[in-house]
C-alpha cells in the first residue's frame, strides 16, 4: 500500500491563508489505511482549520468530502458539480491522487495536504515499513522475496557490504541486514544457488519518466464489449 502522512498543520494553514472558500477531499482508500487521509482524517484536519481562521481572525470556509479513490477519473465525478465553488481544493491523498484531482480541475488551485512516503506493508497496528521502490525490475525471485534494493541502506545488488555486524546493518544497528536475510531466506528454501549468480545494474534505459503502462489492445477491447 501507499504509505503517507499529513502535513503539518502550519503548512497547509499557510498554502490556504488567502482563500475564502476551500474543499478538502479525502481518499478512502491506502492512506485511509494509514490514517493520514481518510474520512476521520478530513473532518480532523477540517475543523483544525476552522479553528485555526477563528483564532486569527480570518473569514474563511472549509468543506470537506471524501472520495473512495482520487487515482481514477471516474471516481472523481463526485467534485464536478461542486469544484467550481471553491478557491482551492487540499487533497489529502498520495501524490499520483494530487496530480490528477489538479488534471482534472486545472482552472482550481489543488493543495498536498499529506506527504508520500513509499510503497510498504504493515508491520503491527500503527507502523508500517518500506517494501518496494517500484523500480520496474523486479528480482525478487532471486532473493528470496526480499528487496535488497529497498530494504538495503545502500541498495546492494550484490552483498553484503564489509560493514553488516552480527546480521545488523551498519548505516543502523537496529536495522536487520537485508543480505543477511536474504542468505537465510534462500538457506531454508534450499535455494543457495541462487547467490551464485551476479546481479547486473539496473538498466536505467528501460525505467523512463514518467512512466507509461496501458494494457494490451485486445484486452481494452474485450472490455469495451463487456
Amino acid at each position: 500500500m501507499i504509505v503517507a502522512r499529513r502535513k503539518p498543520l502550519s503548512e497547509i494553514e499557510a498554502m490556504l491563508q488567502d482563500l475564502s472558500r476551500v474543499l478538502i477531499v479525502g481518499c478512502g482508500t491506502c492512506v485511509a489505511v494509514c490514517q493520514a487521509g481518510g474520512e476521520k482524517e478530513v473532518e480532523i484536519l477540517a475543523r483544525q482549520l476552522r479553528m485555526r481562521a477563528r483564532l486569527v481572525g480570518r473569514q474563511q470556509r472549509f468543506d470537506e468530502i471524501t472520495l473512495p479513490r482520487q487515482c481514477d477519473p471516474e471516481f472523481l465525478e463526485p467534485l464536478t458539480s461542486l469544484a467550481g465553488s471553491y478557491q482551492g481544493i487540499v487533497s489529502l491523498a498520495c501524490g499520483a491522487g494530487v496530480q490528477l484531482l489538479a488534471e482534472q480541475f486545472s482552472a482550481i488551485p489543488v493543495f498536498p495536504g499529506l506527504d508520500t512516503l513509499f510503497l510498504g506493508v504493515s508491520e503491527s497496528p500503527g507502523i508500517w515499513s518500506q517494501r518496494c521502490r517500484a523500480c520496474g525490475q523486479c528480482i525478487l525471485h532471486l532473493t528470496g522475496g526480499i528487496c535488497p534494493k529497498t530494504r538495503c541502506a545502500k541498495g546492494l545488488l550484490n552483498g553484503p557490504c564489509g560493514g553488516t555486524h552480527f546480521g545488523k546493518c551498519e548505516v543502523d544497528r537496529e536495522t536487520p541486514c537485508a543480505w543477511t536475510l536474504i542468505y537465510e531466506r534462500l538457506t531454508k528454501l534450499e535455494r543457495m544457488d541462487l547467490l551464485e549468480r551476479i546481479l547486473p545494474p539496473d538498466d536505467w534505459n528501460v525505467v523512463s519518466q514518467p512512466a507509461r503502462h496501458a494494457l494490451p489492445r485486445q484486452f481494452e477491447e474485450k472490455l469495451a464489449r463487456s
